[in-house]
């Protein structure tokens, strides 16, 4: 399992502040990380991070990616006669998880706490409290009593925003909680299995590109550009998925369980995954006495939906990691399937030489 030094960057990686579009403090953190275990360090005009990892053969390229983004908020307007702020989602929310929220705003003087707030029910009618609060109706209180101080203490329209919600281990370290798990746990799989191919000097006939994208949460953006820059032959993205293990899914819906190992994302909405690459996975997985879920998500898509569409194509997969309550402040996922994700990506890297790689195209 994971180390002392393993678990703090974890820690840094999910506290930090990187909605879409405002990554770099986040991107600053993984790329001091990794700096020991990269030969070389790319960047694209977007903001992501690719970290190569130069193995036995220069082709294929092997692309590791995980979106570093999280969903969070932009300011749309300070209200003049009390300072309240407006706000826009970057990402998809759900109304319903957002009130007496904190959070955290980014201004060019510092960070302000506050608390997404609406109308008190107490002064609502009745007819009013049957209804779900709308986002339109909510906002940001930051404490102060009105427009000009709230501008007075550095907010402007456009400044980001994310939620306030601490990194901790609960059930005798077993679950992790916190924020930005989506994608941030895919990200730290990728640089553990970085990590560990070059301290434990594991050989790959291959050369391993890790990517932070950016701006997945806002139409996969960071994806589109990084596979410009790497030019893949194949593509792992590691990501969340969807945990069905809660009240009112039915297994159809959500197939996948916290605590029952890493899931192989088998649709989406916005990728058909390479079907002999799926099946090796599976085979992979099976070697390796590995646990592994298939799952399907209908709707939403990943970065893979840019990947595997880019230049002549680039057969792909999803590997994802089940978590509860992604898009929320709070989100829970087992460290045991973690683990296994980082295992996995191991022993498919090991794997993918030239000849395999041609196999999954050849018709």
């Amino acid at each position: 399992m994971f180390d002392e030094k393993s678990i703090e960057v974890l820690k840094r990686m999910v506290e930090s502040f990187g909605p879409s579009g405002f990554e770099r403090e986040t991107a600053r953190i993984i790329k001091e990380y990794m700096k020991s275990f990269s030969d070389e360090i790319l960047t694209d005009k977007l903001g992501s991070v690719v970290f190569v990892c130069r193995g036995e053969c220069e082709r294929p390229h092997v692309l590791l990616a995980a979106h570093i983004d999280e969903v969070g908020f932009v300011v749309s307007g300070i209200d003049e006669s009390t300072g309240f702020l407006s706000f826009n989602p970057l990402g998809g929310w759900w109304d319903q998880v957002l009130l007496s929220q904190r959070v955290v705003v980014r201004t060019e003087k510092g960070d302000l706490y506050g608390v997404i707030a609406a109308k008190p029910p107490h002064l609502l009618t009745d007819e009013e409290r049957q209804k779900p609060v709308d986002r339109r109706n909510m906002y940001i209180d930051i404490g102060v009593t009105s427009g000009k101080e709230a501008v007075e203490a550095g907010v402007k329209i456009g400044d980001p925003v994310v939620p306030w919600s601490p990194f901790m281990l609960i059930n005798n370290g077993k679950v992790a909680m916190g924020k930005a798990f989506d994608d941030r746990i895919g990200a730290f799989v990728m640089m553990e299995a970085i990590r560990r191919i070059r301290e434990n000097k594991i050989s790959h006939p291959n050369t391993i590109y890790g990517a932070a994208t950016v701006q997945e949460e806002v139409g996969a953006r960071g994806a589109q550009t990084v596979a410009h820059i790497v030019d893949p032959d194949v593509a792992l993205v590691i990501e969340v998925d969807i945990a069905g293990d809660v009240p009112g899914i039915k297994p159809n819906e959500a197939p996948t369980k916290m605590g029952k190992g890493p899931t192989l994302c088998t649709y989406d909405s916005s990728m058909i995954p390479n079907q002999p690459l799926k099946e090796f996975v599976i085979k992979v997985a099976k070697e390796a006495g590995i646990p592994l879920q298939l799952s399907q998500i209908a709707r939403g898509g990943t970065d893979a939906g840019r990947i595997h569409i880019s230049r002549a194509g680039c057969p792909s997969v999803v590997i994802g990691v089940p978590t509860r309550h992604i898009h929320s402040h709070v989100g829970l996922v087992n460290m045991e399937d973690v683990e296994n994700a980082v295992k996995l990506v191991i022993e498919i890297v090991k794997r993918l030489n030239k000849e395999r790689v041609e196999s999954f195209t050849a018709i």
